[in-house]
């Protein structure tokens, strides 16, 4: 596992009068940065995805480099459904509370952008801090998916609004032909490769392809996507080694740990108040 980074204590470069003054770069620039350099193939960083600021603390107490965020998780805390049920407005102010309780690199699942043209997406996001966020390829309403180069024009026009904007985000491109079963599993991994490519080509960090579960797959993906590749955790059926093993960059746990929990609490917690069971045993 990627070890705690410090972003805060690293060392400006040594001035050289012969050369232009160059500005210093913002704290969000910093830790884009940071969270950039945490993606590094055979040595995952791991993301147990945080939905609001006391789970970031818990994230950021427990000695990891980043935080991640979930949308289902997310949107369950703010009474939405996922598939951006929730208002942008919510999604971002519920972003920008958990970047000012911690102190590490904040990324933000932010589905497939809230319908807002790439400008306003980048303008709006990085009022919140956040140095990273994920983008999908398949509409959240009805999961179908996204024509690969609509999507790749997408991405090429975040970053390029980035750009203009002076703005480092670290751009997480879910794909999602896995996920929606779109072909047949040959070609689901052919349209993986594919669209994983043309989203790094356009200015995408990482490709996340969810739903890739089967070690041989995940190896292949590793090996054939040219750049860092985000896997999710699942239900732990490869354990974090064995991720690192296949060429891993990233480990995502999405809404798994938050409906773990929840549903322990609603089964085992409440059922022993309602039964005049003592909770705090269990």
């Amino acid at each position: 596992m990627t070890l705690p980074l410090d972003i805060h204590d690293m060392e400006d470069s040594m001035s050289d009068p012969s050369r232009p003054e160059v500005r210093e770069a913002s704290p969000p620039q910093r830790e884009a940065a940071a969270l950039r350099r945490l993606h590094v193939s055979g040595d995952p960083l791991v993301l147990p995805n945080a939905w609001d600021a006391a789970s970031a603390r818990m994230v950021e107490a427990a000695g990891l480099p980043a935080v991640a965020t979930s949308s289902a998780a997310t949107a369950a805390v703010l009474g939405y459904d996922d598939g951006e049920a929730a208002p942008v407005e919510e999604v971002l102010a519920a972003a920008e509370r958990i970047v000012r309780a911690v102190s590490l690199p904040v990324t933000v699942d932010f589905e497939r952008g809230y319908g807002l043209a790439p400008a306003e997406l980048v303008e709006r996001f990085a009022a919140t801090g956040a140095a990273g966020l994920n983008l999908e390829d398949s509409n959240p309403p009805d999961g179908n998916m996204i024509d690969v180069a609509e999507q790749a024009d997408f991405l090429a026009a975040v970053r390029d609004a980035a750009t203009s904007l002076n703005v480092d985000l670290v751009i997480n491109a879910r794909t999602d032909s896995f996920l929606r079963r779109s072909g047949s599993p040959r070609a689901q991994l052919a349209a993986t490769l594919d669209r994983g490519a043309r989203y790094l080509a356009a200015g995408a960090d990482c490709v996340y392809p969810i739903g890739a579960g089967n070690p041989d797959v995940i190896k292949v993906l590793a090996e054939g996507i040219p750049g860092p590749v985000n896997v999710a955790y699942g239900l732990g059926k490869l354990s974090l080694a064995e991720l690192a093993a296949l060429g891993v960059a990233r480990v995502s746990f999405g809404p798994a740990l938050q409906r773990h929990l929840y549903g322990k609490f609603g089964s085992a917690l409440l059922s022993a108040v309602t039964s005049d069971e003592n909770p705090f045993v269990l």
